[in-house]
């Protein structure tokens, strides 16, 4: 039977990671940093501070996973400038505890850890995964101190660790401290409101790669069930989408006339001016294929928003 423990089920992505691993014939096991999990159907969750190495060793050895799959992160940019150290705890020192346990456990099991596309040097064509690391920001560099260990643990012990560089991805669930639901919310408030009415943006002359998080975590079962662990993979939808388009298309979703504002305390020190990913590896290997846009992801989170309010 294949049993799959997550750590940080309790973020955004985890809940996502859980519904897919469960229907694809895992037993699922959770963490969180708190205790009683509401909405978790599955076989077991384990309250968990990454930072405590006996806490996620006694974790290990009691689930005995086949898989294990990390999500617990820091994983703001914009936040990491103003507490880095705290990023390296949750974005190296954690994901360590978790290598460590595994090999003092001589668990045998599929380990996937989460890297980004803040790792790559600036540019501006479609990035592979052979491009220059040269993060430009804590959150970035924090992954790619990761993805050393990785390399390093994979080779010192010969431990079966996929790494994946991940592109934006966002949905239902996702916090407002994130671009597109943060302007979702802002629109549907406006919307129910009943009049018009002023956001605040940032830099929108930019352009990323935005995947719906569904379409991430299938990519992400896809490469812990592979058998080849010395493969790093882009995860994103392999376009660059003009956050000002992106913008214009959320504002069009409502009824009301709003005004735009571009708030200085939203833009970022430094800002890679595009950023999209080649994704040919990833659909050549394992046959991956996005199966949602940026758009219609944009519509289903505005208008959760929408009627998220309209409840209240």
């Amino acid at each position: 039977m294949k049993k799959a423990l997550i750590f940080g089920t309790d973020g955004f992505v985890g809940r996502y990671m859980a519904e897919e691993l469960f229907e694809n014939g895992y037993e699922v096991y959770g963490t969180g940093r708190h205790g009683g999990q509401q909405g978790f159907d599955y076989e077991g969750w384990y309250v968990c501070d990454l930072t405590d190495s006996d806490n996620v060793k006694n974790i290990i050895a009691e689930v005995n996973p086949t898989h294990i799959v990390n999500l617990a992160a820091q994983s703001n940019v914009g936040i990491s400038w103003k507490i880095p150290k705290r990023t390296l705890d949750a974005n190296v020192c954690g994901p360590i505890n978790i290598l460590e346990a595994i090999n003092q456990c001589e668990a045998d099991c599929s380990i996937l850890m989460i890297g980004s596309s803040e790792e790559y040097d600036n540019c501006d064509h479609a990035l592979n995964e052979k491009d220059l690391l040269k993060a430009s920001n804590p959150y970035g560099i924090s992954k790619v101190t990761l993805e050393c260990f990785c390399e390093l643990y994979r080779k010192r012990y010969g431990m079966k660790i996929h790494f994946v560089r991940s592109f934006n991805h966002t949905g239902i669930g996702q916090t407002d401290n994130f671009v597109i639901p943060s302007w979702c919310k802002q629109v549907a408030d406006i919307t129910n409101s009943g009049h018009a009415g002023e956001m605040h943006v940032g830099n929108l002359e930019i352009k990323r790669d935005f995947s719906n998080v569904k379409d991430i975590v299938s990519a992400y079962r896809l490469i812990l069930e592979s058998d080849e662990f010395d493969i790093v993979y882009n995860v994103g939808s392999g376009k660059g989408e003009s956050l000002r388009d992106i913008l214009s298309y959320i504002i069009s979703l409502s009824d009301q006339e709003i005004k735009v504002e571009i708030d200085k305390k939203l833009i970022r020190p430094v800002e890679n001016p595009v950023i999209y990913c080649d994704n040919t590896l990833l659909r050549e290997k394992l046959g991956w294929r996005p199966r949602y846009d940026i758009y219609t992801t944009a519509k289903e989170i505005y208008e959760y928003y929408l009627n998220e309010r309209k409840q209240t």
